[in-house]
């Protein structure tokens, strides 16, 4: 038993190095006819892998996975896989409201391939914080790479505290992250202050990153980033080396687009945002639409002064 815990203790210590800076969320880019646009994705992902994003998560919420086909999400995949080609580690989205289908997905990825999964809270369901335990439970049990746990209770509907995250963290040793998308800074503050040494937390909101690593944060699963990945890579950089006011120059140079990117819902702002830099079409899939005149407007204004 010691032997498969320090074993163990070691792959999470792996793992959690490669999530330190600047994660990507990508964006799944579509044609005029609203298939998805694997050009355009290949361009995305070498723009990411040259301007220094230190890993990718594909299949995100942000990838507008659930309006994807099981065979899109396949296809997008193997694309994404065979494109890096090693050269970036990559995290997959693994989530869902169904456990049962959840432990499936999770049992069958690839450890030669992902270094871990993202897995959201289960949505909609509104679980209680020992339903949320348990789903976290069966996952980890059945999970072939680390666990990333993923906290966004503005989409999903439901809070998961600190002290059912740090409960996860203690008892899986595969479970070695959370993505926390609270907006509760004192939750995020007493998960770092408490959590076990093998156990990170990422932010996952661009707009708190800068102010979450000068707590002990270790970076960002970004979405600015899919637009943004040398500058807003650079701001991680700066701040987990402690040069804050450098750091924070760049934080606040990108303030008003933080807002910006989700007032008219995401993907939706960093589309747009991508189709005026010339990388995609400004296309999304129902029930999603493109961002306001008024926010298009506001963000060529941003652009041009960028």
């Amino acid at each position: 038993m010691c032997l498969i815990l320090e074993k163990g203790f070691m792959i999470a210590n792996i793992t959690t190095k490669k999530l330190v800076g600047m994660g990507v969320a990508l964006v799944t880019p579509f044609t005029a006819d609203g298939s998805v646009d694997f050009d355009a994705l290949g361009r995305l992902v070498e723009y990411q892998i040259k301007n220094k994003a230190d890993y990718l998560v594909i299949l995100g919420t942000t990838a507008e996975t659930p309006t994807l086909l099981e065979q899109e999400k396949e296809a997008i995949k193997s694309f994404i896989v065979e494109r890096v080609a090693g050269r970036v580690p990559l995290v997959l989205g693994v989530g869902g409201n169904c456990t049962a289908s959840v432990v499936e997905q999770a049992k069958n990825v690839d450890p030669r391939t992902f270094s871990a999964i993202l897995s959201v809270t289960p949505y909609y369901n509104k679980p209680s914080q020992e339903g949320i335990y348990q789903h976290y439970k069966a996952v980890a049990e059945s999970s072939s790479v680390p666990v990333i746990l993923y906290n966004v209770p503005g989409r999903t509907g439901v809070n998961m505290t600190a002290q059912t995250t740090l409960r996860l963290a203690r008892e899986f040793d595969n479970i070695v992250a959370i993505k926390e998308a609270s907006g509760n800074i004192t939750q995020m503050d007493e998960i770092i202050e408490n959590k076990p040494e093998n156990f990170v937390v990422i932010s996952g909101d661009d707009g708190v990153t800068f102010p979450l690593i000068t707590l002990g944060a270790v970076g960002v699963i970004s979405v600015i980033g899919n637009a943004f990945p040398a500058e807003f890579s650079k701001m991680v950089r700066l701040a987990l080396n402690g040069e804050y006011e450098s750091a924070r120059k760049i934080h606040a140079k990108f303030n008003e687009l933080f807002s910006l990117l989700f007032v008219d819902g995401n993907p939706a702002g960093v589309k747009s945002m991508l189709s005026m830099m010339g990388f995609i079409e400004n296309r999304l899939r129902l029930p999603l639409v493109p961002t306001s005149i008024a926010t298009d407007e506001r963000m060529k204004q941003i652009l041009d002064t960028l």
